[in-house]
């Protein structure tokens, strides 16, 4: 069993911001923890236009404050993003996500991100290969 907190995560290595100062994302479960997937709260600030393109990982993201819109930049077609709204990435489509107001968002990556990703110029996280050991101060060690 894993438990960990946002509090635990603000100010580790966790706690990814985004070098524009558009985003925060705290990585709550990452690849080392074994499980499959990453799981991640993003904080996105408001007024920002954020460009991203996961061309090797599937993500879903739950939109649980805030305001925005999502922009398929494959299809050009915009969907408004309010609390209570999906998407997912399963076609990896560079898209923009443009925040009216704060957005705060849950976001669950597979293959999981390991931590140690930073977008590039096109906003791609690169395939990390995960770590052999569980990381986190609450990880087990599972016998395999």
């Amino acid at each position: 069993m894993i438990v960990r907190t946002t509090d635990e995560i603000t100010g580790t290595d966790r706690d990814v911001a985004d070098p524009k100062g558009n985003w925060v994302s705290k990585r709550i479960v990452l690849g080392g923890d074994r499980v499959g997937f990453s799981f991640h709260e993003t904080t996105i600030n408001a007024g920002s236009v954020n460009e991203f393109h996961y061309a090797n990982h599937i993500e879903a993201v739950w939109l649980v404050e805030g305001t925005g819109t999502l922009l398929d930049r494959e299809t050009g077609e915009t969907y408004p993003l309010a609390p209570g709204t999906m998407y997912l990435l399963n076609g990896h489509e560079r898209h923009t996500v443009t925040a009216q107001t704060q957005m705060r968002m849950l976001c669950v990556f597979n293959p999981p991100v390991v931590g140690t990703e930073v977008h590039d110029e096109d906003g791609v996280y690169p395939l990390v290969t995960v770590p052999e050991q569980p990381s986190g101060k609450h990880a087990e060690t599972a016998d395999v």
